[in-house]
């Protein structure tokens, strides 16, 4: 964790906000007392990166899933497959 007063904070601003994006936290003084605490957002994932997502899991509207998934979940079958091949049969037949 580095510690960088406001004054030079407001000078090299970029150079902290990259610390920040590799997840380091930064403390913000202001004649040697903490008055700010920068770091990466919680819960900030690739799933998250829209703005009012981030916020909400911020806010604690919202929490972020336990398991990550990729691609949809599997399906399970609606009816099994001889009943839908007689459905189709029929469906056929009538035509």
């Amino acid at each position: 964790m580095r510690t960088v007063g406001l004054k030079i904070l407001k000078n090299k601003l970029a150079e902290y906000i990259r610390l920040v994006a590799t997840g380091e936290t930064v403390l913000v003084t202001d004649r040697d007392r903490v008055v700010a605490e920068l770091r990466p957002p919680l819960g900030r994932g690739p799933l998250t990166s829209d703005a009012l997502l981030a916020e909400a899991m911020r806010r604690g509207w919202l929490a972020a899933p336990l398991v990550v998934r990729e691609g949809p979940p599997p399906r399970a079958p609606i009816a099994p497959l001889n009943r839908l091949m007689e459905e189709l049969q029929a469906d056929r037949g009538e035509r």
